[in-house]
């Protein structure tokens, strides 16, 4: 059985303008131990799609709908209650930007002490001993010093590591980053993706990588699952997407990375353009959600929705023109 199955996941948003279908129809699976990208363009639902599995939409204006079952168990279905005692210890969660998830009026040791004494019931000396421990774990010098002091007295890198240590200090069976590295520059971030590969190996925990940097998915991840306008359009193996991505979006996202050694002068190195703007989401879309901006798009695509559909072994795609091979008996 997956550790994680989230079977045809909506979450929709009710505005004046009519509702927002944020995430629309979207499934996938997480094995344990496993890393999962979650990759697309900003506003495609990556967020919110993690947002949903934790269950921190806020409910109205936002609405989930569909299965998120996490070791058996419809997390859509527990009591608030039970669900508070499944966010920090069972499934984790590293968010985007650390000044802003962290508290700036408590201290470091205080906002690490609270999620074990909450979660784990140890005592504040016990707490207080734990929380050194992880700030070790992850990297951060002189722990003692830095859980007495507060957040804007560390580095952007630092505050990070602390995100980090505060989301693994209950050893959760599922880590969810949220873009941990976008505010980072190249070479903290380097040593942010080296430390979770680290602690991953450590604590054995699954990991959904959110990011839109395709060199991140590479280095990171085993699967990778591409979402555009709410809906997932294909999902592989990092390595077999990265050799032949079958969705023109996907094309189009590779298109757009910038390769080493081009230059301004080099037409064929330049880089290549998506045309056209995301579809309005608060609008019902007929046909293919990527069919205004695709090269290949005809009448069938913009009337008739293509199902994700099997391409290869193991490779699935949304498009009614992806090369298909044929599958492994």
């Amino acid at each position: 059985m997956p550790l994680l199955e989230v079977e045809n996941l909506q979450t929709h948003f009710r505005t004046p303008d009519g509702v927002n279908r944020a995430v629309d129809g979207v499934s996938f699976h997480l094995e344990e131990g496993e890393t999962l990208a979650v990759v697309g363009e900003s506003g495609c639902g990556k967020s919110v799609t993690a947002n949903s599995i934790l269950r921190l939409i806020p409910e109205p204006p936002g609405r989930i709908a569909g299965s998120i079952r996490f070791q058996g168990t419809d997390l859509l279905k527990l009591s608030d209650k039970a669900m508070r005692k499944v966010r920090g210890n069972d499934i984790s969660m590293i968010f985007q930007e650390p000044m802003t998830s962290l508290n700036p009026v408590l201290t470091v040791g205080r906002q690490l002490g609270e999620t074990l004494r909450l979660h784990q019931g140890l005592s504040r000396r016990d707490a207080d001993d734990r929380a050194m421990e992880m700030l070790r774990l992850v990297g951060i010098p002189e722990a003692k010093r830095r859980l007495e002091g507060y957040p804007h007295q560390l580095s952007g890198g630092m505050r990070q590591r602390v995100m980090i240590a505060i989301a693994l200090s209950c050893r959760p069976k599922l880590l969810i980053a949220d873009e941990p590295t976008t505010a980072l520059d190249v070479t903290i971030q380097a040593q942010i993706l080296d430390l979770m590969k680290d602690l991953k190996t450590k604590i054995g925990a699954a990991i959904i990588l959110i990011t839109h940097d395709l060199g991140i998915v590479a280095e990171v991840a085993e699967r990778v699952m591409v979402m555009y306008a709410g809906r997932k359009v294909e999902e592989a193996l990092v390595a077999q997407l990265y050799r032949t991505p079958r969705h023109p979006y996907t094309q189009g996202l590779f298109g757009a990375v910038p390769k080493l050694g081009s230059s301004l002068s080099d037409a064929q190195s330049k880089l290549a353009e998506i045309p056209g703007v995301v579809p309005n989401l608060k609008e019902r879309i007929a046909g293919c959600v990527f069919a205004s901006r695709c090269a290949l798009a005809t009448d069938l695509c913009r009337q008739v929705p293509p199902a994700l559909e099997l391409k290869a072994t193991g490779h699935l795609a949304a498009c009614h023109y992806a090369p298909k091979e044929a599958l492994a008996a």
